[in-house]
């Protein structure tokens, strides 16, 4: 059983920026809500709603995903049967715009109107794009969250046939640069940036000095560098979270973590962020400029060990992603080695290199003499080779599943941990297949 977790998240937030030291799982998806000052409340999910009394309606940011939306409904509705003014996107991923239909099927349970929808206009080229892409995402997300135990709550599982659920609310107010959202007696700044995706949207209010800013902070290192996602954008993040400074906001509300108040945590959570940032793309670009090679870089740009503060380990996205990422915005996808810029088939190579050394056997091997010596990266390059050089090999198959279910286990990031578990659950299946044929 996971340890019982502190009902105040705000109790969490203080004692973590107080003492530097996790105390407890701060990532929670309990769809419980909690007032966090007078008009304002958070339902913790998996994204979580923040919502604003305004006076006879409410206003709130992001909707939760699809899994989760109906729960978020219910816990909102405990704190204030208020109607729903307007909801927020603070962008055009599914876990902040999934549960969209929860909300309009509650609104039409209560007579009320259905919320308009405000977001920039980037978040209806999203949700195009996934229609687009549906298969593909799909596939994404069952790599990405693969290695995720079920104890974790995140509420992803048993995707459907859709990526972008059916009922989601698309836009119904969209902005460009900046707009004002004035509702009951409160008025929303809303802004764009660029950051974790190309329709960010953060916003401040003054009433309450509180920025809402979706998924620039998070409490995990930024993802910034998806390995599975398109383009982000860590130089604009890290722009972005320096004007949120400028506000010397009172509260900052993220749609993933805790909750922060105190203008001095506020800006020493963004300004670490900030700096993280900075320092990976300032170190990659002076690279880059030398005209090194993605390979070089990758080996050699990294955070020293105290700039990673309790509110920012990379367990989702890591900063070697980032790198990468970094790489392709500035340097497109070529990564300086020749040989990659029209290469043989992959396993073309694997069987020349596997015929040269007397058979991927001697592969399989060395595979796991270097897993049980921990290199796991060298062990996963070599075992790869022999998996393309012997697809339908057992002996290759007990090798790989192992060998990937050794490394997920060591990593620390969701996305690695993920793509690892899959790799391994690829050569369990092929062997399942093997047994009952």
């Amino acid at each position: 059983m996971p340890p019982e977790l502190t009902e105040n998240p705000l109790e969490v937030s203080d004692r973590i920026l107080a003492t530097g030291e996790i105390i407890e799982s701060f990532n929670r998806v309990t769809n419980k809500v909690s007032e966090l000052d007078e008009g304002i409340s958070i339902v913790e999910s998996f994204s979580h709603v923040i919502s604003f009394d305004t006076g006879d309606e409410l206003v709130c940011f992001d909707s939760s995903g699809a899994m989760t939306g109906t729960a978020v409904v219910e816990a909102l509705r405990s704190w204030s049967e208020k109607p729903v003014h307007s909801m927020v996107y603070t962008h055009g991923h599914v876990d902040h715009t999934g549960g969209s239909g929860a909300f309009a099927a509650d609104a039409d349970s209560r007579g009320h109107e259905a919320p308009q929808v405000v977001a920039h206009e980037g978040v209806r080229h999203r949700l195009d794009r996934y229609e687009l892409t549906n298969g593909w995402n799909n596939a994404i997300n069952r790599r990405q969250f693969g290695g995720v135990a079920p104890s974790e709550n995140l509420g992803i599982g048993g995707m459907g046939a859709r990526f972008l659920p059916e009922d989601a609310l698309w836009p119904t107010v969209e902005y460009t640069a900046s707009h004002e959202l004035a509702v009951g007696d409160h008025t929303f700044e809303l802004f764009h940036d660029r950051g974790e995706t190309d329709d960010h949207t953060w916003a401040w209010v003054p009433q309450h000095k509180a920025l809402c800013v979706g998924d620039f902070v998070t409490w995990v290192f930024p993802n910034c560098g998806n390995p599975q996602k398109v383009q982000r954008f860590p130089a604009e993040w890290a722009v972005a979270l320096r004007k949120m400074m400028a506000y010397d906001a009172e509260w900052l509300f993220g749609a993933h973590g805790l909750p922060v108040r105190g203008a001095v945590n506020v800006n020493r959570i963004l300004e670490d962020l900030a700096l993280a940032l900075e320092k990976l793309v300032g170190d990659t670009l002076e690279m880059m400029n030398a005209n090194e090679s993605l390979d070089s870089i990758l080996h050699t740009v990294a955070l020293p060990p105290e700039m990673i503060k309790p509110w920012m380990i990379p367990v989702y996205d890591e900063p070697e992603f980032v790198v990468r990422n970094i790489w392709r915005q500035y340097g497109g996808w070529w990564d300086l080695n020749p040989a990659n810029l029209k290469p043989a088939p992959e396993s073309a190579v694997a069987e020349e290199l596997s015929a040269l050394i007397g058979g991927s056997s001697k592969l399989v091997e060395r595979a796991q003499e270097l897993a049980a010596v921990g290199d796991l990266k060298l062990a996963c390059h070599l075992i790869e080779i022999a998996a393309k050089a012997d697809p339908s090999g057992q002996a290759m198959h007990e090798a790989r599943a192992a060998i990937y279910q050794q490394r997920r286990d060591t990593e620390l990031s969701l996305m690695s941990k993920g793509i690892f578990a899959a790799a391994a659950n690829e050569s369990a299946k092929e062997l399942e297949s093997k047994e009952e044929g």
